[in-house]
């Protein structure tokens, strides 16, 4: 079954520039050698990988992913799930006659709001990723930050914002941000062959859950495991400089180009966290951030086993040596 991924995935990197007969005639074993570069540079490395956006509402576009991060476990790459669910917190919360609102992207989260998103999150999303694994062949294991107080943090505190010329403070209620993560537990899932799924719910020092924004913990993950690259899987192709046009894709960001384009309203609304994340990731080692569409098919194997770029990459430096 891997190897017919592959094969699709090379097929269609090479497609616009040989003849169909030349595509038809590539043989499977050429499109491992093709890869074997890439697998010989990930082997044993261990990849955060965040799924988010449409992913967590179509059952075919979650079930490309988890094959695609089965196979990464099965060539000897450690992959560590961390998991969303906007949509579907949304969803519930309109179903209980509750509206959504969010704050700088972050979702504000009082006490329903936040048992609402604990019920969806570790109840529902993150046994359906743990479950799916199973069926791929995998060992998946669902995680909290609850788990060996693997995720510590506090309360964000009270935001203080101007709007019409006068300042206001907004308090977006039960929405943490990570002090220390305690990365043990993954170490001892990883080297035992599992592929653990980690829900974005943290815990303070009274026992209180709180909300953290998935792209945000996927970014201190990553960092905290040393971790060769961070995946952000989202519903977009990466970063636009101007929303309404997808030809203005920006490829690459610095570190430095980040606050500068969060200034200038390039980065806004749930692309804030991401960036940030990525940010976070790159700052403490991680080599290289990727923001990819998962709505695209295995974008993630094109995105690591070709020279083929998708989305959009965060790095250090204006040049980086790929």
């Amino acid at each position: 079954m891997w190897l017919l991924v592959f094969t699709r995935i090379f097929n269609d990197k090479f497609k616009n520039r040989f003849s169909d007969s030349y595509i038809m005639e590539l043989k499977r074993e050429n499109v491992l050698i093709e890869a074997l570069p890439y697998m010989q540079e990930f082997y044993d490395s261990i990849m955060v990988i965040k799924v988010g956006g449409n992913a967590m509402v179509s059952a075919q576009i979650m079930e490309d992913i988890i094959k695609d991060v089965v196979l990464l476990r099965y060539v000897g790459i450690k992959p560590v799930i961390v998991h969303g669910g906007g949509p579907e917190i949304t969803e519930k919360m309109e179903r209980m006659g509750k509206k959504a609102e969010f704050f700088q992207g972050l979702r504000i989260t009082d006490d329903e709001t936040m048992e609402i998103a604990r019920m969806v999150l570790v109840g529902n999303i993150n046994t359906k990723i743990v479950s799916l694994i199973g069926v791929c062949g995998g060992k998946g294991i669902g995680l909290t930050g609850y788990d060996g107080r693997m995720i510590l943090g506090h309360k964000q505190a009270v935001k203080k914002v101007v709007i019409n010329g006068i300042e206001t403070e907004v308090d977006i209620g039960w929405v943490g941000e990570c002090e220390v993560i305690n990365p043990d537990i993954l170490h001892i899932v990883l080297e035992n062959g599992y592929i653990p799924v980690i829900s974005p719910i943290a815990v303070d020092v009274k026992g209180n859950a709180l909300n953290i924004n998935a792209d945000i913990v996927a970014g201190d993950i990553a960092a905290a495991l040393h971790a060769k690259k961070l995946i952000l899987m989202t519903d977009v192709s990466g970063l636009l400089r101007d929303i309404n046009d997808p030809s203005s894709h920006i490829s690459r960001v610095t570190l430095d180009d980040i606050d500068h384009l969060i200034a200038e309203g390039v980065i806004q609304g749930g692309m804030i966290p991401k960036l940030k994340g990525a940010a976070v990731a790159v700052k403490n080692g991680v080599e290289r951030a990727h923001i990819i569409n998962g709505s695209i098919s295995h974008s993630m194997l094109l995105e690591l086993f070709t020279d083929r770029g998708v989305g959009t990459m965060v790095h250090k430096f204006k040049k980086p040596e790929d």
